[in-house]
């Protein structure tokens, strides 16, 4: 008997044509870079002891990338979790009621769970957790520096920040271009609020239907644009990691560890400053920093390029 069957190298000749006629070479091009990205995070046993037994705060959530066994398993860590949404129910999770009700690990109690925007965690103490959690938030805020802000205000001195950002390249925002930190610093002072419509335009233009799970469709997805100060959809900015770094000294944060991980997240630890001490963040910032500049994604070369 022969292994050589035509018509089944025919059949895969026919599905594989008709994927890159639907997908372009772009987007192969793309899954492959993301292939050259790691699975696992470096500092995760390093890291452990910022979390372990301690308590935290969510904003968004819950988020696989943190569950027991995943890439940044702070749930599994943490003595709770409690959580921050900007309502009950959203495009991601459902029902979500206030009170003790937040279920981030299911061998643990839940923890606190709470509403309100991201940017103004009016209902949480000063200096009152160990660590802030966030995956895939940032991105939706319309201030992410007033965020992140207020993400500061709530750590304790020490304090741990585990921030996860989509990078452009691998998400429906690769055709728009990456946000400059001089437009979120302008955000900040001028006290951009949630209701922005600034990137509207440029949202509904550039978007990458084909990459969007939400949208079955333009009209669809215009529509939830449209109402975005519902859905929260919208991707406001658009980061690569060289932003992301730069958005996190800005706040005044000291970075600890950044890196990319499949399939395109970029990973910042940092922590809050304790009191008479002072950050140094030139080692992140810096020409020939191997977590950018290293990197296989084309909006992180294009930054080599102009540095060099």
């Amino acid at each position: 008997m022969s292994f050589f069957n035509p018509n089944l190298l025919a059949a895969r000749a026919r599905r594989a044509y008709r994927r890159f006629r639907a997908e372009g070479f772009g987007l192969l091009r793309d899954k492959y870079q993301q292939t050259r990205l790691p699975t696992e995070w470096a500092a995760s046993s390093s890291a452990a002891h910022l979390f372990s037994d301690k308590v935290g705060l969510e904003i968004g959530g819950p988020s696989g990338v943190f569950a027991r066994g995943a890439a940044l398993p702070v749930y599994g860590w943490a003595e709770r979790v409690d959580n921050y949404n900007f309502a009950g129910d959203t495009a991601w999770v459902r029902a979500q009621r206030p009170g003790q009700t937040f279920v981030f690990d299911s061998r643990k109690p839940p923890g606190y769970q709470a509403f309100g925007e991201a940017s103004a965690l009016d209902a949480v103490s000063d200096s009152s957790y160990d660590f802030v959690l966030s995956s895939h938030c940032i991105e939706h805020l319309a201030n992410p520096i007033l965020g992140l802000t207020e993400w500061r205000r709530v750590l304790k001195p020490g304090g741990a920040l585990l921030l996860v950002v989509p990078h452009k390249d691998g998400t429906f925002d690769h055709r728009r271009p990456v946000t400059n930190l001089s437009h979120l610093i302008e955000d900040y002072q001028q006290g951009t609020t949630e209701a922005d419509r600034t990137h509207l335009y440029e949202v509904l233009r550039l978007h990458d239907l084909s990459r969007d799970a939400g949208s079955s469709n333009f009209a669809e997805f215009e529509t939830r644009c449209e109402e975005n100060l519902s859905h929260r959809c919208v991707h406001h900015h658009v980061f690569d990691t060289r932003l992301t770094v730069e958005l996190v000294d800005w706040v005044d944060f000291q970075i600890v560890h950044v890196q990319l991980l499949r399939p395109f997240h970029i990973v910042v630890l940092a922590h809050k400053l304790k009191a008479q001490t002072t950050k140094n963040n030139l080692p992140f910032l810096g020409r020939g920093v191997p977590p950018v500049w290293s990197s296989p994604l084309p909006a992180d070369q294009r930054i080599y390029r102009r540095a060099t």
